[in-house]
Formats: structure tokens, sequence, C-alpha cells
């Protein structure tokens, strides 16, 4: 950051008018040490280039008789010890075009006469007397050099050992922000939707900057810190750059990771130049992005004891923000996606006094939230943003963005004119599960597996009433997935019930229950969905309280407020007799998904098969086929061959339209 950037704006002195005269830039420019170093650096090197470019040749005495006899010469400067001169057109031509124009020779004083002088004047040589100046010639050969040499060393070594604002290398210990205006940041709570909550918490923050003493006038104290916490990719960062753009102060930007260097110190010296700054230019906001960086614990997790410097670092922080007077005006903002990581003493009221949770967006918030995104595209006037809003629960915003672009782009590449809502959800799924592999050759057997296999995840979705609606099944390969069913969520769920989390199971069960039935055998397609119905019986008994044989205690380690503060994570809190008990709990209630839900498919086993012998022809059904499909009712739309060969057909024509032109 330039020095200019932190000089306050200077005023008018009494009995002026009107502003004050500005200096011009190289007079109002305040010169430090390390930029005359660098002139003098400069001005030597310049120096020494000239003298390089001016060289000068030695010659002996004999060749200087004999260019002086054959009339060679044109000027020398006789001295004390050596003669030196210049040759004319006529030496320089004789000598060659490597030769210098310069030369000097040395002399002994007898050799020096009348007669000498004499022959100078004859051959028309211009002839001055000159004293040797010995000590210039040893202050620009050797002392100049060596005060540089000391001086460089100076600043960039001895000074670090000093510590300083200066720090290693000059700039080391100055703090890495970055300063934003109102005129810089285009973002503002326009741009941000989605979390209402946070916004409003934020702008009492802002209002306070722009009016202090609406707060004052009841005593109330506006919080000195303000951390935002959130999974990634929910606009914590995003509502930060917001609140540059709302408030008309300075903005200072800087990532935790920017305090950490291998120098023991820096961290700490850029923590108190930070926060110099920011008094020095309040009202203010600092924000810190990724404040897990240095803000984690202090103690076991910090390798190095207390002269870590990250530890030094937090110290530092932690003195800062403890060190403000109510009229310093300056908030500081943090943002983390780690917040049970971070030390209390930063987190408590009188450093960070608010906390505002950013949270995934739910239903109306996703709506907003690609609104806004889409803006910036074309949308067919069929394209559904609210039906793409309820496919996509648990998806941030950055999701929510990346699949508004993602489906600018898909259009694009079939040249289309608008996206429609079949680019928004091959987008979704794109973003989700990976690329289509539509070019991928598979094997006749593993696609009948699959077939069969995602039948039975959409056949168990389709009839169970507490599991979520089903939106769609495709057997098209995704990632590392040989296929994919996809729910559509009428609702975002704030508390789960056990008979959704039994439905969850039964579904996960369904596709390896198909396998089994239909395939006469089981294969390893199965492993995500066995992890996630574990995963849903663990948690119903460990953290929900959920089994009638163990009861409402909670057995995870992880959670609890004592926990939390004391416990070493993952350290189990009961004995080996009920941690045998939880086994045999979560075995009774997976067997149990997995019997209900094999009982529920060998009793519709032709339903099922129909789904999948559809799947085989269609490759991707939605949730109305596979509606039709259980009703007994037929499909009439094209196959994946139909739809192949219409468009061979199509690029034939184009071809030879194009040959005709």
């Amino acid at each position: 950051m330039s020095d200019g950037q932190n000089k306050k704006p200077v005023r008018p002195q009494p009995g002026q008018k009107g502003k004050p005269e500005k200096k011009p830039p190289f007079l109002a420019y305040k010169r430090g040490p390390y930029n005359w170093l660098i002139i003098a650096i400069v001005i030597f090197s310049a120096m020494m280039m000239l003298q390089h470019w001016q060289r000068i040749d030695t010659i002996t005495w004999d060749d200087f008789k004999n260019c002086l006899d054959n009339n060679q010469i044109k000027s020398v400067e006789i001295g004390e010890t050596e003669i030196t001169g210049r040759f004319n057109q006529k030496g320089i031509e004789a000598r060659g075009e490597k030769s210098s124009v310069s030369f000097t020779v040395d002399y002994k004083s007898d050799w020096i006469g009348e007669q000498f002088l004499e022959d100078l004047g004859n051959s028309g040589v211009e002839v001055k007397f000159t004293k040797q100046h010995i000590w210039l010639i040893m202050l620009m050969q050797w002392v100049l050099p060596l005060l540089v040499l000391v001086g460089l060393f100076y600043f960039l070594f001895a000074r670090n050992l000093r510590g300083g604002a200066g720090g290693m290398l000059m700039s080391f210990g100055r703090s890495r922000h970055r300063l934003q205006g109102k005129d810089r940041v285009k973002f503002t709570f326009n741009d941000v939707a989605g979390i209402d909550e946070a916004k409003e918490e934020v702008a009492e923050i802002i209002e306070f900057l722009k009016n202090p003493k609406k707060f004052q006038r009841l005593g109330g104290r506006i919080p000195r810190g303000v951390l935002l916490i959130g999974p990634p990719g929910c606009g914590k960062t995003l509502l930060a750059k917001a609140i540059a753009g709302q408030a008309d102060v300075p903005f200072f930007s800087i990532s935790g990771s920017d305090f950490v260097e291998m120098f023991v110190g820096v961290g700490a010296s850029r923590v108190r130049d930070l926060f110099k700054q920011a008094k020095d230019n309040s009202p203010c906001i600092i924000f810190l992005d990724e404040v897990d960086a240095i803000g984690r614990k202090r103690g076991a997790s910090f390798v190095g004891g207390g002269h870590d410097e990250r530890e030094q670092t937090l110290n530092a922080i932690l003195v800062e923000m403890d060190g403000f007077d109510t009229n310093d005006q300056v908030i500081v903002i943090a943002a983390t996606n780690r917040s049970d990581i971070l030390d209390h003493a930063l987190t408590r009221p009188g450093r960070f006094d608010r906390q505002v949770v950013v949270p995934l967006p739910d239903l109306r918030g996703r709506l907003e939230i690609l609104k806004v995104h889409a803006k910036k595209i074309k949308l067919a006037q069929d394209a559904d943003l609210e039906r793409l809003a309820r496919g996509t629960p648990m998806f941030s915003g950055a999701d929510l963005a990346a699949i508004i672009n993602e489906s600018a782009l898909a259009a694009t590449m079939e040249n289309k004119d608008f996206v429609e809502t079949s680019d928004l959800e091959e987008a979704r799924d794109k973003v989700r599960w990976g690329r289509a592999k539509k070019s991928r050759v598979i094997d006749e057997q593993d696609k009948k597996i699959t077939a069969y296999h995602e039948a039975g995840h959409a056949f168990i979705q389709s009839v169970l009433e507490d599991a979520d609606p089903l939106h769609k099944v495709s057997i098209i390969p995704r990632g590392p997935y040989g296929g994919a069913t996809f729910a559509l969520p009428e609702k975002d769920r704030i508390h789960y019930t056990k008979k959704y989390c039994m439905a969850l199971m039964k579904v996960c069960f369904g596709g390896r229950i198909a396998e089994e039935i239909f395939c006469d055998d089981i294969s390893s397609g199965a492993q995500h969905d066995i992890q996630q119905a574990t995963t849903i019986a663990r948690q119903m008994i460990l953290s929900w309280g959920m089994s009638e044989k163990l009861g409402p205690i909670s057995y995870d380690p992880d959670s609890g407020f004592n926990n939390r503060l004391y416990a070493i994570p993952g350290e189990k809190e009961y004995s080996e007799k009920t941690a045998e008990e939880i086994d045999a709990e979560v075995k009774r209630i997976t067997e149990q998904a997995y019997k209900e839900a094999k009982e529920l498919i060998i009793a519709n086993k032709d339903k099922l098969e129909q789904v999948a012998i559809a799947l085989l022809k269609y490759e991707t059904l939605e949730a109305d086929d596979v509606e039709l499909i259980l009703k007994g009712g037929k499909l009439d739309k094209p196959t994946v061959s139909d739809l192949l060969a219409a468009e061979q057909a199509k690029s034939k024509k184009k071809k030879k339209s194009n040959n005709k032109d």
C-alpha cells in the first residue's frame, strides 16, 4: 500500500480560503531512506555503465610516439604520472573499429622536455596540464561501492534485528491489506440475496459508522467486532464486499494467511501496523477473511508452544481489539467456516461481540439468489427458476451461481438464443454429480445392473409417502457414479423425523435389493448407499436419541456444550458395553429398513422391472414417466437411438447445404 493512502487530507491554515494549494508530485512525495538507497544504486549503476561505455585504452610510450609522429592524436592532458589523450579521425581509422577514442599512457618525468612539448605543438595537438585527483579516483573506485554495500546490508538485514514496522526486506512487517472505497466496490446489498437476517445486522453497523451519535444518545455501545459464520460459498465474503459498497468509509480487507510468515514476529508486526492505519483513518471497517488461519485455540494445537508465530499473531489481535476506545469507530468484521476451532478469548464479548450466522439458503433464499444471477443471462419464457430452487436443497450461493453460469455455457455451445429449463437442470446435475459421460461405452451386463439398481431407488422413492418426491432417474454415468436418482423436496426440512430417516434408509437399500432379486448377484455399486444408510442410523442413535433401547441419551463425542469446551475431539465417553449396544442398535435399525424395503420390492417386482426396461430403452426417466409406468401405462417418446439418428440427419443436411453454397 502506498504512503499516500495513509495520509490525512491537508487542511487549510487559518486565514486561508478555499482548498489548500496542492504541491507538485515530486515535492509532495516523501522519500524514505529505502527510496534514497534505490536512487543511489541507480546513479552508481549509471556511472559504471557510462564508464564502461567510454572505455579508455592503455598504450605504451612507443605506441604514443608513433601515433604522434603519424599525426593521429587530437589532444592530450598531461598529469603528474600519466598522459590522457584522444585520437583524431585518422588515428581511429588506423587503429580499427574496436579501438577506443581515448587513451592513457604512463611516463617518467625525465621523458618530457621542451623538445617533446615542441613536437606536440608542431603536430597540432591541443595540450593541457592537469593535476591528478588521486582521492577522487579512490572515492569512485573503492569508497562509493563500499558505502553502497554497507547501506544495502543495513537496510535489508540489520534493521530486521531491531524489529519495527520495517521488518525483514522492509515490507515483511507492513500490513498487506487492501484499501477499498465506495467508488471502487461495485457490490451493494441489492447483489446479496438469501441472507436477509445477516444483512439487517450488518446494516446496523453501517448506520453507526454514518451516524454514531444516534446510538450514543441512549448510552449504547456498538459492537466492536462481528464474526460471520457459515459454510463455504454462503456469501460471507460477498456480504463484506457489499458493506464496502454501502458504507462511505475506508474498508481494509486482508486474509488471515497474510499475517503468517516463516519469521517469528512478522505477523504481530503486521497486526499492529494494520490497526494503527485503521485508527488513523477512522471511522472505518477492517475485514479479516478466513480468520481461523490465525485464530485457532492456543495450547496443544499450536506446534511450538508460546513462541509459535500464529500464537503471537493471535495475541497481538487480542490486545489490539481490546485496546479500542469507544470513540475509535473501528469495526472489525471476520469470516470463518470453522468457528468451533477459534480461541474463546477471541470470540468473547468485547472483541467479537456479535456472531452472525450465514447459513445455507432456504427455498425462498435460493430462488432470490437464482434471480440475482439470472439477470446476467437471457432466460427463455418457460425457464422455471422456482422448480430449480426446489431441486437444489443444501446448495450454497456459490453452487447456484455456478449452475446459472454452466447453463449459459451449455446453451451457447448448442447455439441457442435463450437458456431453457433443460439447460438449467443439466447444469444442476453437472454441478452436483459431474458431467454426463454420454460417449462412454458400457458393457451390456453393467448397464443392466445399473438399470435395475437405479430402478430400485426410483421405485422406493416413488411409493414411500415419508420420502421426498422423485424428480428423475438416469443411468447415464456422471462423475464416479454409473447412474443417479434425483429427489425434488417440497420444502426445506428443519427437523428430521424418525419416519423420514427410515424412508431415506429404505431408498438407499433399494438399489442393492433390486440387484439381488433381478440379477442374482450383488455389486460394489451400492458402496455409497450403504455408507449413507449407516451414517443415518448412527446419527439417529448417537445424536438424536431415536433408539428405544438406548433412550434419549447423546453418545456423540463431538456434540454438547461441555464436550466442545473440555473434551478431546473424537474421544468416546461411554463404556465398551455401551459401544457394543450401539453397534447392535445400528445393525438392528439398518436390517429393519433393509427387510421392509425388500418386502416392498418383492410385492411389486413386475412394476420395478418395467421401470428398469424403460431405463434401458430411454436412459433417463422423469417423475411423470415413472408414475405412468407404475400405473400400468406405456411411454410414447423418442428413444436415445431415435434422437441420435435425428441429430445425424440434421448434421448431414447442413453439410449438403454448405456444399451447394
